[in-house]
């Protein structure tokens, strides 16, 4: 049996960055993959397929909608949807590729086969043959990620009714298709289909779209997709789904309880996202999950409550975020190193990558009033800044919240051009406590779409902005 002084379950971000930080740290790593490739959700049918077609599908809106205004003349543009799927997949071969060489790098040695515990110090691989292997850890660190959740009364067929990962690879563009569930990943792949030309429907729970995000965002965001043609039933409660040759059906109730149906030819299933454990065979560790199927662990460590097993990312409590994911992994090396890091998960961000982006860091509107702390808002709209009218991204804002009487920024809140990598200068000025006015007094370059956040700065500081 071969002995490693870790043994790291899953190679997603949280996992593959784990092993990395303890192979930098002197130890013996092994990472146990289940599948053929290394990288998890996030690379192979999460954040990076999604953003690659993202990409493609706004390069696309822009040559209908928007190049001649630009003085550029080009015969309509059709959708290659063959070629746009091809280019998701080489985006997605090339960062598998580059993992790959990460463990060769780091002399992490790679195994792949389903892990599951064979004891509190033994993980069990499986591969696909039926064969197995079992190796020893002294620790071992759970990075199983997670899959998406599944309405047991919604027939998923993968065909016709489908999850985010039939919907990274569409054969062609859905003339109508229904979104059960308007959140992140909602709104993304719901906003892919929408500038490819579909009509696109949103069914959803809540009363607003990005429903755990600051309010106003959420709003903002629906009035920039209700610009490509989709529809909102928002305060809805699904009922039910059916297929019937080419044709969706899906069932909703509204606030009142009135029954709706709405008819499309795909129904894409995005309701959140569940823990996977499934097959680890927890109990051989000693371990169980909760009704949600998260691992405990504990608030400063991530070591569950059988000494040496820690568990990261989304198997355990917070955001499903791979940066998160990324944090943790990294977090438990050093533990495991006797040494004593830490995660201020107040500032981990959050971001939707439809267009305009929308990012948030630290505490929304909502829970500041919950919580009965005094604050002050500043904003400034993107139309009135330089850089966005003079590249034509005019949707959105900048929101910062402050302390009524310290002038520390607690939350900040962005829907708007680059607005993903805006939220890296917040969560900078936050990590070291500045007040509004540290960031409204910095020299911001002009013209970028950053002096919207220093612009905000300014109307939360004495309501002081200079252009609006």
């Amino acid at each position: 049996m071969q002995e490693f002084d870790v043994v790291v379950i899953g190679s997603g971000p949280g996992g593959y960055v784990s092993a990395i930080r303890l192979a930098q740290l002197g130890f013996k790593v092994a990472i146990v993959e289940k599948y053929a490739v290394m990288g998890g959700t996030c690379l192979n049918v999460g954040c990076i397929p999604s953003k690659a077609l993202l990409d493609s599908s706004e390069h696309y809106h822009n040559a209908v909608h928007t190049f001649q205004d630009h003085g550029i003349d080009i015969s309509k543009p059709k959708v290659n949807m063959d070629q746009m799927i091809k280019r998701k997949a080489g985006v997605v071969s090339n960062l598998n590729a580059g993992i790959a060489y990460l463990m060769k790098k780091n002399k992490i040695t790679t195994f792949h086969g389903l892990g599951s515990f064979d004891s509190a110090k033994t993980v069990k691989m499986t591969k696909e043959d039926g064969s197995s292997e079992v190796i020893a850890g002294k620790n071992i660190v759970i990075a199983t990620g997670s899959k998406p959740t599944i309405l047991p009364f919604i027939p998923v067929d993968k065909e016709r009714i489908i999850t985010s990962t039939e919907a990274l690879k569409m054969k062609e563009v859905p003339k109508h298709l229904i979104v059960i569930g308007a959140g992140v990943i909602g709104a993304e792949l719901g906003s892919v289909y929408a500038r490819l030309g579909s009509k696109v429907s949103f069914v959803e729970f809540a009363d607003s779209m990005i429903a755990t995000m600051d309010k106003s965002m959420g709003k903002e965001l629906q009035k920039s997709i209700a610009k490509l043609g989709a529809d909102f039933y928002l305060s809805h409660k699904v009922t039910g789904a059916s297929v019937k040759g080419k044709e969706v059906t899906v069932k909703a109730q509204d606030a009142s309880g009135k029954e709706v149906e709405i008819k499309g030819d795909y129904c894409l299933v995005c309701i959140g996202r569940r823990p996977y454990t499934d097959g680890l065979n927890l109990a051989a560790a000693g371990l169980t999950a909760d009704e949600r199927g998260r691992i405990a662990v504990d608030e400063h460590t991530l070591q569950t409550s059988v000494p040496g097993i820690y568990a990261i990312g989304d198997v355990v409590r917070g955001a499903m975020l791979a940066h998160k994911a990324e944090e943790e992994g990294t977090l438990v090396a050093e533990v495991i190193a006797g040494q004593k890091p830490h995660i201020n998960y107040n500032l981990i961000p959050g971001v939707v990558y439809t267009w305009p982006e929308v990012a948030s860091v630290g505490k929304t509107e909502q829970e500041l009033k919950a919580a009965g702390i005094a604050y002050k808002e500043g904003s400034f709209p993107f139309k009135a800044l330089g850089r966005s009218i003079a590249s034509g991204d005019v949707d959105g804002l900048a929101k910062v919240l402050a302390d009524a009487t310290t002038d520390e920024i607690l939350g900040v809140h962005i829907i708007g051009a680059r607005a993903a990598d805006i939220i890296a200068e917040a969560v900078v000025a936050m990590e070291y406590r500045a007040s509004a006015e540290d960031v409204a007094r910095m020299s911001h370059a002009h013209p970028t779409y950053t002096e919207a956040l220093k612009e905000a700065c300014l109307a939360a500081t004495a309501k002081r902005s200079i252009h609006s």
